[in-house]
């Protein structure tokens, strides 16, 4: 129990600085190509786990596991993580720590949608609570920076239903979360470098530049700004935020089981606005503040599920 706690809290505050970080990293790159670099950076921290696991499993990877790391990376790392990173760009990071974390509520909606999972009365009223909770926040009647929250929830929409793929694929090809993850990161990330080389075609770049929304998609850059004074903000985010983070992560699942890591999504809306505060001086608004507050009623409900169904499984 200790153990596992000490990971929950590392992967906690590791998580709960992951926008505060990415919106200062953005400042010197490009909002892809950022993505690009955490998430290379980020499988290949966790990479050293994940063969320890495959070893333990005596296991080899076969074709069929690789076409699965491209699908999971490609809703995670291409998908997802693109639209996070746009959410961070355009919005203010501890809004978009708050609503990412609600990536479990549609978590549930795709695992019921997807796997059949049963839904028990908790998981429906965390559920509409979570909902209440981030229409607080989002306040749609007074909306002053829709581009950011809409990145933002549809983030966390894709965030959930990859976790519900990787949960389906993981049973299915019989490799655990670690290895998963590991490798999802890496193929998402090789994926994302074949894009952005797409991106640097002439006529293709001429093309996007055309259009105005795609402007920032043109000519994505890989290397540029990756110098010596930035080393620490990249080695922060890829390394300590993505990798780290997930690593501690993982490990509290393995640990602790899933209602000790969910403690991670429970702690993290609460401590990424302190941070936001003290780091950035970004200010939380009245109605910000009471969605948290919902919110993680809402994770509260959620966990008490956990132990409910933990204990009936006994």
């Amino acid at each position: 129990m200790k153990k596992s706690l000490i990971y929950v809290l590392f992967s906690t505050v590791l998580f709960s600085l992951m926008e505060i970080a990415l919106k200062s990293a953005g400042n010197q790159f490009n909002p892809i190509q950022l993505n690009l670099i955490r998430f290379t950076l980020g499988g290949l921290v966790i990479l050293p786990f994940a063969f320890s696991h495959l070893k333990k499993q005596q296991r080899q990877l076969h074709w069929s596991d690789w076409k699965v790391f491209g699908l999971t990376g490609f809703l995670c790392v291409v998908i997802s993580m693109t639209l996070y990173q746009l959410a961070i760009e355009y919005g203010e990071p501890a809004i978009v720590a708050v609503l990412f974390s609600c990536n479990p509520v549609f978590a549930l909606i795709f695992a019921y949608l997807i796997l059949h999972e049963h839904v028990s009365r908790a998981d429906v009223i965390s559920l509409v609570l979570s909902v209440i909770g981030l229409l607080v926040i989002v306040n749609p009647f007074k909306l002053t920076d829709p581009l950011g929250i809409f990145f933002a929830i549809l983030a966390a929409a894709t965030f959930g239903f990859y976790s519900i793929m990787s949960q389906a694929s993981s049973l299915r090809v019989q490799l655990d979360g670690v290895v998963m993850t590991g490798f999802t990161f890496i193929a998402g990330a090789i994926e994302l470098l074949g894009l952005i080389l797409i991106t640097k075609i002439p006529p293709v770049a001429a093309g996007m530049r055309s259009v105005g929304w795609l402007k920032p998609f043109a000519d994505i850059p890989i290397l540029t700004n990756v110098n010596l004074p930035n080393l620490w903000i990249l080695l922060f985010v890829g390394v300590a935020v993505t990798g780290g983070g997930f690593a501690f992560y993982f490990l509290a699942l393995q640990e602790g089981g899933v209602t000790m890591a969910s403690l991670v999504f429970f702690f993290k809306p609460v401590l990424s606005p302190i941070f936001a505060f003290f780091l950035i001086g970004e200010h939380s608004s009245l109605s910000t503040m009471i969605g948290v507050a919902i919110i993680i009623v809402s994770s509260l409900i959620t966990l008490y599920g956990y132990r409910i169904d933990a204990k009936a499984n006994q």
